[in-house]
């Protein structure tokens, strides 16, 4: 079940679900690139998107990997619906929150995570849902708003008031606390500009230092 602290988020994207992936285009577009840049997904990977949204980041990967076993989770079932479409029946998408992953402990050699964060309620939470469902030696992913720029600063003050799905946004030490604190390993945060005006940041890490020699381990495509 998910909370009603997320039903203003389950509202909006019922009315944004049909038309997300054109009125978003070109962010989503900049932020799933700069996320796919650093995601490194192997042929024999297990991967999970939370929040999954309408599936535009799992389609890029099954592009580009096809090998690769795909999973995602979202708060709307809207937004399911259209990954469902996009995607097929043999990628396992799963309604849920963050904080709740609907997911095995050690399931997955990558879990990703890109625009999510600013609507997240508990953000520790859903870092230490991370680590969980991460086998050893597994890796993560999170790109999202950067408070660090001003634009970001000011619209997060903005957004605040003027719109209930928007949590907060977090600046890039915030990031790197919240993963270190979460028993994650090798943390690193980059921040970057999409634009002259609009700032993200990505974050990975690992889950133990076995995850620096992980690449060398994985079947190579066709093999």
């Amino acid at each position: 079940m998910i909370r009603n602290e997320y039903e203003p988020i389950r509202r909006e994207y019922l009315r944004l679900a049909s038309r997300y992936d054109t009125r978003w285009k070109f962010y989503s577009k900049a932020s799933i690139r700069e996320t796919l840049r650093r995601l490194d997904v192997g042929c024999s990977d297990y991967v999970l998107d939370v929040g999954c949204g309408t599936g535009v980041l799992l389609k890029e990967v099954s592009l580009a990997v096809p090998e690769a076993r795909l999973a995602g989770v979202d708060l709307s079932p809207e937004m399911l619906e259209v990954a469902r479409h996009k995607l097929g029946a043999e990628v396992d998408l799963r309604q849920g929150r963050a904080e709740a992953l609907p997911f095995d402990d050690e399931a997955f050699d990558l879990v990703v995570s890109t625009n999510v964060f600013h609507f997240i309620r508990n953000p520790v939470g859903a870092v230490v849902e991370m680590f969980r469902v991460l086998r050893p030696s597994g890796r993560v992913v999170i790109t999202d708003w950067c408070d660090d720029y001003l634009a970001c600063r000011v619209c997060d003050l903005f957004l605040r008031v003027l719109r209930r799905a928007h949590f907060r946004t977090y600046g890039s030490g915030e990031c790197r606390n919240l993963l270190v604190e979460a028993n994650f390993v090798n943390v690193h945060v980059e921040r970057y500009r999409i634009s002259w005006l609009w700032g993200l940041m990505t974050a990975t890490a690992g889950k133990d230092v076995a995850q620096q020699g992980n690449a060398a381990d994985r079947a190579s495509c066709g093999n």
